[in-house]
């Protein structure tokens, strides 16, 4: 029996391939002092049945990465461990039934081209070049991947665990955690065998994490927000033309993925493999009736073949061939979703040196680049990549376990579904809902979510399509362009009102509170009475976050940031708290809920309904009472128009917005606001600010101040990047755009060279022009310069602008 050491660095729960490729990966940093605890044998739960498909192709920026170094590191992996591995780089084709799905296919294939792999856009006659079995006459074209493929997962894990054996890490199998107790800074783990000592703790359990999530809850964790889906996959006998084929060709024939139909098919020795998503999806353990057991090690559910019959038949009429030999074995088990079907990998929310790698979905194929991600996340406190897509924080209170039941079902049965720019999914809505929800939708408010908060996108007026199938379009003309047009119109020429419910907001108050933030923001503080925008920085001088702070007091202040950021800028603030502070930090995000109002007419009408100074001047704060509530009014607009938010007690919010829309304004969504801020050149959060930037990379300069005595989070490394000058520039484009506005991550090109990237972008309703924010290389980064930003496919023309707003550039109706 291995012996349990007393201490280690940091405790990994889970032995399968994510777990084992974080110690590997903290191994090859150099912390070889890591221990991986794993209940049963490794691969005793996902992993031992995983099909074991390694594709690289997402229309995720960081998921791609990750994906992208998967396939990288198992290439080399069986040579550099010497450990024997069947790892089959075939290439794959996705299949085409429409000409969006070649667009999506196109914008893949750009981000690809931009990571340095060679995809390849195919004709349905190019298809069946590759896939001589393949029935094509009813396609439009097809993706190549030449580096898709599969590798045996057990193989891949006990590889990847004897690296990390070599480099002195230690693996107790048949050794289940208990339990855990935070000890100080650090941890304590407790197992059937004995306890152990260490500084960080990682929750990479799998389909049972939420099990193990539960034991940091005391410590200020949260449920796990996950379910478990009941995935099902299919293996053929041999098919002699298979065997004679690949004798042939050397080779194994192409992953096949015919992702309108939702399945993917491809060579399994001499025979097929043949793995569904079903829409008649099944949920596992889903009912308190039926709970998970307390150990499922290498089980497998009974055969459940009705509800892929359909699925099964199209894949035979595509393949024909499939349908010359029978079943062999059909495997059935369990793999773990989060809502979005992403995993969660990072900062565990609310704990303190603790982290996850867990619910992953496609665990083979983002094994290897979540154990580079996690290892960064532990060993250097930041990411190469920024990962938000994948950051357990992306998720707050509003996941219980209904949401995640029905979210997860919906994001399997649509897993190869095109997530179009206008759509919102359905399931799991209505979670979080603003005092003035009713009202909204009366209006005609075509919701979405953010944050699990419900908000207006547009207003739809009766006759307008508001279908489900309507959004399934990458252009910008729908039913809901025009509405768009007119509230942009409305902020432009009168004044409109937003509600906006969910801001992050956090109340900082007490001695010492303005000492602290200097020494977190990158720039200065408001004075008394003011607002202002702050950004904090990581030690490399990347981009963490953007907050308003508004100062009510010489210590009082109040940090309002965007709803999705709430629980990731909450762990940011506290964990960088001294822990003797003589100030409190204290979310107020459900107790406070805000309006925009905004537009030229928006003073005349403001002056209907307070008392407050209303020529007080831009950012400025004041309390004032409007239809007999309390209200703080802050002049300042991301609309980029004259304008205050008023912020105001939840319980009040009805009676102001009824106010506020009986003295005139025209309500606007989120859509329009979207356009307001692009011609503003005002940056949205995990778009045009991320950790792939720093703060000077994304023209941040004048809110920075490196003169200042308190050493901030980067400010060593933004004065060696001053001196030495930015590689990027953040730009603002004006596009020759066709139907479609350039989406995040658009390759830009400069001649036939990529020289960087979108952030965001749209339509300027007021400038009457497409708009894409981006970063490009300095050099290029001159107003006037010509570039091509390539949307889904096509290049266009893109002109970079002069360093200021395409929208009153002087900001004079802003400061009015």
């Amino acid at each position: 029996m291995a012996e349990i050491p007393g201490r280690a660095r940091v405790v990994i729960i889970g032995g399968g391939v994510v777990g084992a490729s974080v110690l590997y990966h903290l191994g090859a940093r150099g912390w070889s002092d890591c221990v991986l605890l794993e209940k049963n044998e490794l691969t005793a739960g996902s992993t031992w049945h995983a099909a074991g498909n390694v594709p690289t192709f997402s229309t995720s920026w960081g998921i791609m990465n990750m994906q992208r170094y998967s396939t990288e590191l198992y290439a080399r992996l069986g040579d550099d461990v010497d450990y024997p591995m069947n790892y089959h780089q075939s290439g794959s084709l996705r299949l085409a039934h429409s000409e969006l799905r070649m667009q999506e296919f196109q914008r893949a294939a750009a981000m690809g081209r931009y990571q340095g792999m060679d995809i390849e856009i195919l004709s349905p006659e190019e298809t069946k070049a590759r896939y001589p079995f393949l029935e094509t006459h009813d396609l439009a074209g097809a993706l190549y991947d030449p580096n898709d493929g599969d590798i045996d997962p057990a193989q891949l894990t006990q590889a990847l665990a004897k690296g990390a054996r070599e480099m002195g890490c230690a693996i107790l199998r048949f050794t289940p955690a208990t339990g855990v107790t935070q000890d100080g800074e650090g941890w304590i783990v407790h197992t059937e065998k004995g306890d152990i000592g260490c500084d960080y703790v990682v929750n990479a359990a799998g389909y049972y994490a939420q099990r193990v999530g539960e034991w940091f809850k005391p410590y200020g964790g949260r449920t796990v927000p996950m379910m478990v889906m009941s995935h099902q996959y299919l293996l053929s006998e041999e098919v002699p033309e298979v065997v004679a084929w690949s004798k042939e060709n050397g080779r194994k024939l192409p992953l096949l993925r015919d992702v309108d139909v939702s399945y993917y098919l491809r060579q399994e020795k001499n025979g097929f493999n043949l793995g569904p998503y079903e829409p008649n999806c099944r949920a596992a353990w889903e009912d308190p009736g039926d709970p998970m057991p307390e150990d499922f090690s290498f089980q497998l559910y009974p055969d459940d073949l009705d509800r892929i019959e359909e699925i099964v038949t199209d894949a035979m009429e595509r393949v024909p061939l499939l349908g010359t030999s029978g079943v062999s074995r059909v495997i059935n088990g369990p793999i773990p979703y989060a809502p979005d079907g992403l995993p969660l990998l990072g900062p565990m929310p609310g704990v303190k040196n603790a982290f996850e790698a867990c619910v992953f979905t496609f665990g083979i194929a983002q094994g290897g680049g979540a154990g580079k991600v996690l290892a960064e996340w532990i060993v250097d406190g930041a990411t190469e990549w920024d990962m938000w897509a994948v950051d357990p924080r992306r998720y707050t209170d509003y996941t219980d376990h209904a949401y995640c039941v029905v979210k997860g079902m919906e994001t399997y049965g649509n897993e190869y579904a095109m997530h179009f720019p206008w759509h919102e999914w359905p399931a799991g809505r209505d979670r979080k809902l603003s005092p003035v929800h009713d009202r909204v939708i009366a209006a005609g408010g075509v919701m979405g979510a953010y944050n699990g908060w419900e908000r207006a996108n547009w207003f739809a007026k009766p006759g307008d399509d508001t279908s489900l199938e309507a959004t399934h379009t990458w252009d910008r003309s729908g039913p809901w362009e025009a509405r768009i047009r007119e509230e942009c119109e409305a902020v432009r020429d009168h004044v409109g009102v937003l509600d906006l419910p969910g801001f992050s907001r956090f109340k900082v108050e007490g001695p010492g509170a303005d000492e602290w933030l200097r020494g977190l923001v990158a720039g200065a503080l408001p004075k008394l009475g003011r607002a202002g925008l702050v950004y904090f920085a990581d030690h490399r001088g990347r981009i963490v976050t953007e907050m308003t702070v508004a100062r009510e007091a010489e210590d009082l202040f109040i940090l309002v940031t965007a709803a999705s950021a709430q629980w990731h800028d909450r762990d940011w603030l506290t964990r960088h708290m001294p822990q003797d502070a003589g100030f409190t930090l204290t979310d107020w995000t459900d107790r406070m809920s805000t309006l925009i109002v905004t537009g030229p007419k928006s003073r005349d009408l403001m002056a209907t309904l307070c008392d407050a100074d209303l020529t007080l001047p831009w950012l400025s704060l004041q309390e004032t009472e409007i239809a007999g509530g309390w209200a703080a009014l802050v002049r300042l607009s991301f609309a980029g128009e004259l304008g205050w938010e008023i912020h105001a007690e939840t319980a009040d919010m009805p009676a102001i917005h009824d106010a506020v829309i009986a003295a005139g304004a025209k309500p606007f969504g989120m859509y329009a606001l979207n356009s307001l801020r692009l011609e503003k050149g005002y940056r949205a959060w995990k778009g045009d600010l991320s950790t792939d930037y720093s703060l000077l990379e994304g023209g941040l300069d004048r809110f920075v101040k490196l003169d200042k005595p308190q050493e901030f989070p980067g400010k060593a490394a933004l004065m060696v990047e001053k001196q030495r000058g930015v590689s990027k520039r953040f730009v603002t484009l004006i596009v020759e755009a066709g139907e479609a506005d350039a989406p995040y991550m658009s390759c830009l090109w400069h001649g036939d060279e990529i020289v960087g990237e979108t952030t965001s972008g749209g339509w300027g309703y007021r400038v009457n022009a497409s708009i894409a924010l981006g970063m490009v290389r300095a050099d290029l980064a001159v107003p006037g310069t010509e570039l091509e930003v390539e949307i889904y496919g096509q290049k266009h023309r893109a002109v970079v602008q002069e360093d200021r707003p395409l929208w009153d550039p002087e900001n004079e109706r802003l400061r009015a």
